[in-house]
């Protein structure tokens, strides 16, 4: 079995192979981060300066057809001769911890693609609907030099909106028949979207659906020189792709403001200072001291807080 003691791991030679696009490199740095590898900090500040790859997050309700629509997407780029790379976060069980990775059946067609390269990764409990790593995992794959990443979220609903700290454009997945769940979304989901994408658009009532939706973000959700706009796919059977890849494009350009990148830089900033704070948090023991008070009859909530 390889070292992986953080003396024996040459980071100058990782940081070298991704540049060069060796992809087993890639894969294993993932992994060190993925696994909170002591030393992999030193991997990622010698990353240089953040490149212009842009970052499109996918995301929305379950069932929405996320999965389906990130396939359909990667062969529009990769039919435009460029390089994506793909992370699909999946839900972690709450009893086990585990994850089923499912992504790895449905998008099997593009696996062994030289221009693919595709990661399934688990939430761990994460309610953001992102993996605790992804901002270090996204910025690995900005330094493999693809030409688009695709960051496709866990369905869990309004808490699924940390994507739009790291995308530079998100794409909102929904369906006809999410009609009735659009108001419950208000303050979550139809906040972020850059695009909504009406998927599954040959069921009934998706052209009264597309109304409503363009009626509610009229004076609701309008932001100065920044549009969102609405397109139906069938993602099945690869319709309003084309499209969609225009809007993706116009989107992309209307972000590319300073304002605005320093605004994700900022966000990016806060979310890795936090998780570092909270490193040395550990949930066991936490559970350990909450069981001993609460059996001795003496534990409350704020206090227990305020002392920890």
């Amino acid at each position: 079995m390889a070292d992986l003691s953080p003396t024996s791991i040459n980071w100058q030679l990782y940081l070298h192979s991704i540049q060069e696009k060796n992809i087993r490199f890639l894969s294993r740095a993932i992994s060190l981060v993925e696994n909170g590898v002591s030393g992999y900090e030193l991997l990622l500040e010698a990353l240089p300066h953040p490149n212009d790859t842009p970052v499109i997050g996918i995301t929305g309700p379950p069932g929405a057809g996320k999965s389906t629509l990130t396939d359909a997407l990667i062969g529009e780029w990769v039919g435009r001769g460029k390089r994506v790379a793909v992370l699909c976060i999946d839900p972690s069980s709450a009893f086990h911890g585990g994850a089923l990775l499912g992504d790895r059946i449905r998008m099997s067609e593009w696996y062994t693609h030289p221009d693919v390269f595709i990661r399934s990764l688990a939430a761990r409990g994460s309610l953001g609907g992102l993996h605790p790593g992804i901002l270090e995992i996204t910025d690995l794959l900005r330094a493999a030099q693809f030409d688009c990443i695709l960051i496709e979220t866990v369905g869990v609903g309004q808490n699924e909106i940390e994507i739009a700290g790291l995308a530079d454009t998100t794409l909102v997945v929904l369906v006809p028949e999410a009609g009735d769940e659009i108001q419950t979304m208000k303050a979550g989901l139809m906040e972020i979207a850059d695009i909504f994408v009406v998927n599954k658009s040959d069921r009934p009532d998706a052209d009264l659906f597309v109304r409503n939706l363009r009626l509610m973000l009229s004076p609701a959700f309008h932001r100065p020189g920044r549009e969102t706009a609405i397109v139906k796919t069938i993602a099945s059977q690869k319709q309003g792709l084309e499209e969609l890849m225009q809007k993706i494009e116009e989107s992309l350009r209307q972000q590319q403001t300073a304002e605005r990148r320093n605004r994700l830089l900022t966000e990016r900033a806060f979310y890795l200072i936090s998780k570092r704070r909270m490193k040395d948090v550990d949930k066991g023991e936490m559970n350990q001291k909450i069981a001993r008070q609460t059996a001795a009859g003496t534990f409350n909530l704020y206090k227990f807080v305020s002392d920890y």
